[in-house]
């Protein structure tokens, strides 16, 4: 079974599409919303269409998706982002390429919802780059077996690039693929900044984390350069069954 974790903070213009193309998918699957304050209606989409939900106490992705992955039951995880759209089949493609025993994760194509020519030219250099180096980024879908990813302890406590960092892990420790069709995520991210602007801020900071910069006072000067709020905390975490 392929447990298909999505940590979650205001998303309700996206959450719906992206659950929706989950359980298009025919394959044996949980769907494991974790939630981290919503306000939004974000709360309401999940209760009608995941099978369960999380609330986490901290705004971060890691801490979100570490806790998803706790609460899972299948031999497979699937971390999604909530404005990502998994193409159909795309649990079935997974299963398929764990079967080689040898694979032990990998993630997608992407493709963002826009017709830029430089976002497509981005989203192709992304390609050659997992099929180089076998790394991934979080809205790429990553996929990996669960043993594999207890046995690294899960996402580092990081604020930026828990997502990189766990896919350089899992190339190093054993073979990866690269799945198709893409999937599909948004290009929100692009508009506030420009599409070149963010796109350079992107290749800067990964540079800086590549030499080795710490992650958490990278995620600082991105919210600053996105005029981003710090983390949210709500003391407790409680988890919801949403099949009682």
């Amino acid at each position: 079974m392929v447990s298909v974790v999505i940590p979650v903070f205001n998303e309700a213009n996206y959450l719906s599409a992206t659950l929706d193309s989950v359980a298009a998918g025919k394959a044996q699957k949980e769907i494991i919303v974790v939630d981290a304050g919503s306000v939004d209606g974000t709360l309401e989409i999940t209760r009608q269409k995941a099978a369960r939900l999380l609330t986490s106490w901290r705004k971060q992705r890691a801490h979100q998706m570490n806790l998803g992955a706790r609460n899972a039951s299948g031999s497979i995880l699937l971390f999604l982002h909530a404005d990502t759209r998994l193409p159909t089949e795309a649990l079935d493609r997974i299963e398929s390429s764990l079967s080689n025993g040898r694979v032990i994760g990998g993630g997608f194509v992407r493709r963002y919802d826009s017709n830029s020519w430089f976002l497509r030219t981005t989203c192709y250099l992304a390609s050659l780059r997992t099929r180089w180096a076998g790394w991934f980024l979080g809205d790429q879908a990553i996929f990996v077996r669960r043993r594999v990813f207890e046995g690294f302890g899960g996402f580092r406590d990081l604020d930026l690039f828990e997502d990189l960092d766990l896919s350089r892990r899992i190339a190093k420790a054993g073979q990866v693929i690269t799945l198709f069709p893409p999937v599909i995520t948004s290009s929100r991210r692009f508009r506030a900044r420009g599409e070149l602007l963010t796109t350079l801020s992107d290749v800067w900071l990964t540079f800086r984390y590549l030499r080795g910069d710490n992650p958490n006072v990278l995620a600082k000067a991105r919210r600053a350069f996105r005029h981003e709020s710090g983390p949210y905390h709500d003391p407790g975490v409680k988890a919801v069954d949403m099949k009682s």
